[in-house]
């Protein structure tokens, strides 16, 4: 699944390409990545309207459009946006194509069919329930130390766990939550609320530096993700644990262990996070 990383670098290699283009066609070939609306409702709001503004909340991509209304996009698990030119082939999966002026395509390219979209009217006060909890983003301003302590204070869940949990911190998802777990030298599994105040700065710190570095790089690719232009990330290039078991870990050299935790795939150094 795209996370913080990956979206903020979708949104800014679109950002270049749509704007201020006019909406000429909508084309929605998987009608059930629409969430609250028809098609007819996304092509009355879409035609003859501009994308002027791209925003990010989390992992979601927010296209504000020229009338006040505002398309919520998430990716889930496999989807692609990306900007093409109108006469490149349709790939397989396409859920919507949006033709805008110039001859440029907005697609949504989905294997798992998870995305989704829901249409805002932004100016009626309309918004999707899921952004309202979202929790602080890693390079928000008030995404402080104390603020991370308190949302792992007396929680018995596994630390991995809460930092998955959106409403506490939002954006960050499996990939760059193991990498920070292991640059803060903290087993994945240990119960959130047992962390030591020297552990939560640590942790903190960690976040913030894997987030920079993965925005830097342009996010991560193994199979799916590219950005708005079809790039691969760079990220996976750098990766201390995720995907990496058996593989001898950049700091100390013990092989890389995988464990389950709530059902997903955790990496770690068994010597450097040690349970």
């Amino acid at each position: 699944m795209p996370e913080l990383p990956e979206v903020e670098t979708i949104r800014r290699t679109l950002e270049k390409k749509i704007l201020y283009r006019p909406v000429r066609g909508v084309e929605v070939l998987y009608p059930k990545v629409l969430r609250n609306c028809s098609e007819e409702q996304l092509e009355r709001a879409l035609l003859g309207r501009s994308f002027i503004e791209l925003d990010r909340r989390g992992k979601y991509l927010l296209c504000s459009l020229d009338s006040g209304q505002q398309l919520v996009i998430h990716l889930r698990m496999t989807g692609r946006l990306t900007a093409v030119p109108t006469d490149a082939a349709v790939e397989k999966h396409t859920s919507f194509r949006f033709h805008l002026q110039d001859g440029l395509d907005l697609r949504l390219v989905d294997q798992r069919k998870f995305a989704t979209v829901d249409l805002v009217d932004c100016l009626g006060g309309g918004a999707v329930k899921a952004l309202e909890i979202l929790g602080k983003e890693p390079l928000d301003e008030d995404f402080t130390p104390e603020y991370l302590a308190e949302q792992l204070a007396d929680r018995r869940a596994a630390v991995k766990s809460v930092l998955l949990d959106q409403r506490r911190v939002a954006g960050l998802g499996n990939i760059y939550a193991d990498e920070s777990l292991h640059r803060a030298g903290i087993f994945p599994g240990k119960i959130a609320g047992k962390l030591t105040q020297e552990e939560i700065k640590r942790l903190h710190e960690s976040i913030q530096q894997v987030i920079r570095e993965g925005i830097t790089h342009r996010g991560t690719t193994f199979r799916d993700y590219v950005d708005g232009e079809g790039r691969r990330g760079g990220f996976q290039d750098l990766l201390r644990v995720y995907g990496r078991e058996g593989e001898p870990c950049t700091t100390c050299g013990e092989p890389i262990a995988r464990i389950k935790l709530a059902g997903r795939s955790s990496f770690f150094c068994p010597r450097c996070q040690r349970d």
